[in-house]
């Protein structure tokens, strides 16, 4: 008998993952499945649960969760000989790598989609020792969206992070980044750095309008200058998809990447605090096959 393993996160999606168990499980066995559930209750149970289904060579994992719980999920499979395929109900807050494949934001019609038997083998990325599902960022706006709470996060959504952005828009200071990338280097003051694998960023489908997820590149981005009417054409610029046209935006794409300081800079990963600097970035092609809709 196949089995599936569910890695569900309770506090996710203000507090609803639990009535939508129920549901997954049914999806499941109706296809034949065993089904395991695992519940996490701190800091890497994901990363865990999701490393014994590897090991139990288990066919599928399903997170049930936001973008938090998905990173966690996917680190999971880090240098595992046997990969389950993954199928995601997103509860979260933005939800980027459900966007970006078309998964429902409806967590009803995203169970529903467990049903499809169609795949899509999707890139991920590696950041030092870990791996990463949508996107990493490096500097003192990824340091206010790290400091955003699971309590806000819940209680305000998205408007969280607006929030946290806006203010730090107006006083944003730039660090010193030297950022090597396939063999060229852009050496020079920034207030963020942003390498993204997907179209979707932050719940701006528009942020790289020609990434897919399957395209083998790191899409990044070095904005050079965040003040206050800059900040003006910057959210002009995202909301129409052409930040990579920007007077004051570096764009390139690359398969490595290493970004390091002469300073002390933190980093976002997939919504979560990351590792400071320095960081070494690369692309793992069609790593992960995920469960998506029958038709996009």
């Amino acid at each position: 008998m196949r089995q599936a393993m569910m890695i569900s996160n309770p506090s996710s999606g203000r507090e609803e993952a639990q009535r939508y168990v129920d549901q997954v499980r049914d999806v499941l066995a109706s296809q034949g499945y065993e089904v395991i559930l695992n519940e996490t209750a701190g800091e890497g149970d994901a990363t865990d649960f999701c490393r014994s289904a590897c090991r139990d060579a288990c066919d599928l994992v399903v997170s049930i969760g936001g973008d938090g719980t998905l990173h966690e999920t996917i680190n999971g499979m880090i240098d595992q000989d046997h990969r389950p395929r993954l199928g995601v109900v997103p509860l979260g807050t933005v939800n980027d790598f459900a966007r970006a494949l078309h998964i429902p934001l409806d967590p009803e019609q995203a169970i529903a989609t467990l049903n499809s038997s169609r795949v899509h083998p999707v890139d991920l990325g590696r950041i030092n020792e870990g791996l990463f599902a949508n996107v990493a960022a490096a500097g003192s706006l990824a340091e206010s969206l790290s400091a955003v709470s699971s309590e806000e996060k819940s209680k305000l959504g998205s408007l969280a992070y607006i929030k946290e952005g806006i203010k730090k828009l107006i006083h944003t200071p730039a660090y010193p980044l030297v950022i090597e990338h396939d063999g060229q280097v852009w050496e020079g003051e920034a207030p963020l750095f942003l390498a993204a694998l997907t179209n979707s960023v932050g719940g701006f489908e528009k942020l790289v309008p020609g990434a897919e997820v399957d395209d083998g590149w790191i899409h990044c981005f070095v904005i050079k200058n965040i003040g206050v009417l800059n900040s003006l054409t910057l959210g002009t610029s995202l909301l129409f998809g052409s930040l990579m046209n920007h007077k004051d935006v570096v764009y390139f794409t690359a398969r490595q990447v290493k970004v390091s300081s002469t300073e002390s800079v933190s980093t976002n990963v997939d919504g979560e605090e990351g590792p400071p600097l320095p960081i070494h970035l690369s692309i793992l092609p069609r790593y992960v096959e995920v469960v998506v809709p029958e038709e996009e």
